[in-house]
C-alpha cells in the first residue's frame, strides 16, 4: 500500500517564498507612472467627495484624468509589438 506521505514531497516541492519574482518587479516598475497617476486621481476624486467640488476642484480632476490618460497611452506604446505589426482597433 503506498501512503500519501511519500508522495506529498513531490507535489509541494516547490515552495512560495511570497516575494515578487524580478520579472514581476520590473512590471512593476514599468506600470509605475500610470499607477502614480491613477492614485493622484483618486486623491483629487476623494477631496470632493464630502462637499461641493469648487472651479479648482474641477481643475485638480481634470487635470489628474489628463495625467491618466497619457500615463496609459505610454505604457500601451512602450507595450506595443515592435515587429511593426498593426494591432487592430488601435489608433493610427
Amino acid at each position: 500500500m503506498n501512503t500519501i506521505a511519500a508522495r506529498h514531497a513531490a507535489v509541494t516541492a516547490a515552495l512560495f517564498d511570497g516575494e515578487p519574482s524580478d520579472a514581476e518587479l520590473d512590471a512593476i516598475e514599468v506600470e509605475m507612472p500610470a499607477i502614480l497617476a491613477d492614485v493622484v486621481l483618486l486623491d483629487a476624486q476623494i477631496m470632493t467627495i464630502d462637499r461641493t467640488p469648487s472651479e479648482l476642484d474641477h481643475q485638480r480632476i481634470r487635470r489628474a484624468r489628463r495625467r491618466v490618460l497619457a500615463a496609459r497611452r505610454d505604457l500601451a506604446n512602450r507595450t506595443a509589438p515592435a515587429s511593426g505589426a498593426t494591432v487592430s482597433g488601435g489608433a493610427a
